[in-house]
């Protein structure tokens, strides 16, 4: 068994959670989770151990994700019959679609380790010990850095 097959064997499971939470969808998130590891193999190099192999796969998916994100955008891909199954709820779907995608923009553009953290704590739903440990941080600091990184998150949506 090779060093990457290891690999896959023991996070592959721990990435399409992650990416089943950011983006609702188990096809999906088998999908990006493949594409995770095809591009895990392809970037192996600059992998330096600065981080636990988890939270740069992670860090891969989340990217991936918010690519196809962008792409869905400049395609407006169609609305499918399923979503007018009942009319009373259309405006909400498309009102949440509209306020997670503000999130992930806003999110897209906070320096680290604002958008690590706060990605952690929301689509990896670790704790804030879990997430000051891999900083090699106490939970308060994490806590911190999640508030702060809500607060910027915030103010930016508001500002649009």
């Amino acid at each position: 068994m090779s060093d990457f097959d290891e690999i896959y064997r023991l996070y592959a499971k721990d990435v399409y959670r992650f990416l089943l939470k950011m983006c609702g969808s188990a096809d999906l998130a088998e999908e990006l989770t493949a594409d995770t590891f095809y591009r895990a193999v392809k970037t192996i190099d600059s992998y330096h151990g600065g981080c636990k192999m988890s939270v740069w796969l992670c860090g891969i998916a989340k990217n991936l994700y918010i690519d196809y994100l962008r792409k869905s955008e400049r395609k407006n891909v169609p609305i499918g019959d399923e979503d007018f199954t009942d009319g009373s709820d259309i405006v909400l779907k498309f009102e949440d679609r509209e306020q997670v995608l503000n999130i992930h923009r806003v999110l897209h553009t906070l320096d680290d380790p604002y958008k690590e953290v706060f990605s952690l704590r929301i689509f990896s739903e670790l704790s804030f010990r879990e997430i000051g440990s891999l900083f090699g941080k106490s939970d308060g600091w994490a806590r911190v850095i999640f508030f702060r990184a809500k607060e910027i998150i915030i103010k930016e949506i508001r500002k649009d």
